[in-house]
């Protein structure tokens, strides 16, 4: 039997090109949800849609996935235009594979049925059915469970025959929405690393919605941050999370602090991440001119503390290791590292 990359890579054609989405726009009564969406998505990448709640990121995968026509923009394969208004190729002629939220497994279905059935449907012969079967439930760890229903299963098992019964169909391109939101956390945390693994080893195209920047940091190569149906900041895991170009993603990505500075004589904010400031019991007797402050509050996360210092007027939050203990009250100095400050990009209204 052949590895799962080998079947897939075997019949794929060479030169998948990239997918497009060309100035995408969606209105639900008159409001545009995703607006003016530009957005290359490379063959084989993994890439996370992140952001909160109303952000426009579901919209924009069932825009993808062909559930919804766009009213303006466009969407395309290569040169094959998959999306415009009133002309929207059907999902199941895509190329495509989705998981949603609550894995839409058959209940009166087994394992085995249900991971089978797109092939099923496809009219594979039974041999070739049996084989893609057996080859995906190994490689997603389910061959045990063959015979079992759903209501039999785990939260991570079932996600993990919904992964099945996705790649099996050898999509170009595995849509993910929100799919470890029902999941504890223990379980996400694994189920993220088990997502990132089948996809290197598969190399299909992914697109993973998430409000969790961890997920989005654990899994993707490049991470899109969405705010009000437009992409906010767009690049890898480093790059977002070290480099926030507004104080939007600055806050969301990780989150830091924003702080206000000056720049060639102008008044603009900076951020800094909460582990990038050194909090000093003693003011240092050279170096970086430290900031003096006061402990607000204090609290023990285990493996870290998370202070709330005022100094200057503003209130700054500091992650330390656990063994550095201040008490609320205390005297302390803030040391801000040049290199780890970033300038933000000028603050303006959503919708301008």
């Amino acid at each position: 039997m052949r590895s799962p990359r080998a079947w897939r890579t075997a019949e794929r054609p060479d030169g998948v090109a990239a997918l497009e989405l060309r100035k995408l726009v969606k209105r639900f009564g008159g409001a545009p949800v995703v607006d003016g969406v530009d957005l290359t998505i490379p063959d084989g990448a993994f890439v996370a849609l992140l952001g909160p709640s109303g952000c426009g990121k579901t919209t924009l995968l069932r825009l993808i996935a062909g559930f919804l026509a766009p009213d303006a923009g466009e969407i395309l394969v290569g040169e094959r235009r998959l999306s415009a208004p009133n002309a929207v190729v059907p999902p199941e002629q895509r190329g495509m594979s989705m998981i949603f939220q609550s894995y839409a497994l058959w209940p009166h279905m087994t394992v085995e049925q249900n991971v089978s059935y797109g092939l099923r449907l496809r009219r594979l012969g039974r041999d070739e059915i049996a084989r893609r079967v057996a080859t995906i439930c190994t490689a997603v760890q389910i061959d045990s469970l063959m015979q079992r229903y759903p209501g039999e299963l785990s939260g991570g098992q079932q996600q993990r025959v919904a992964l099945a019964r996705s790649l099996v169909v050898e999509p170009q391109t595995l849509l993910l929405d929100e799919p470890l939101s029902n999941l504890d956390a223990n379980l996400r945390e694994e189920m993220r690393f088990e997502i990132r693994r089948l996809h290197d080893e598969f190399r299909y195209t992914t697109v993973y919605v998430t409000h969790d920047q961890g997920e989005a940091m654990a899994t993707a190569d490049l991470i899109v941050v969405l705010r009000a149906g437009r992409i906010e900041q767009s690049g890898t895991p480093e790059e977002v999370y070290g480099r926030p170009r507004s104080e939007f993603v600055a806050r969301f990505v990780g989150g830091a602090n924003v702080l206000p500075g000056r720049f060639a004589g102008l008044d603009v904010p900076f951020s800094i991440r909460l582990e990038d400031i050194a909090l000093l019991r003693a003011a240092p007797p050279e170096g970086i001119a430290p900031v003096e402050g006061t402990v607000v509050r204090r609290v023990f996360l285990g493996s870290a503390r998370d202070y709330v210092v005022e100094a200057g007027g503003e209130l700054v939050r500091v992650t330390t290791p656990p063994q550095v203990d201040v008490q609320p009250g205390e005297r302390v100095w803030l040391e801000f590292p040049p290199e780890r400050c970033h300038r933000l990009d000028p603050v303006f209204p959503v919708g301008d």
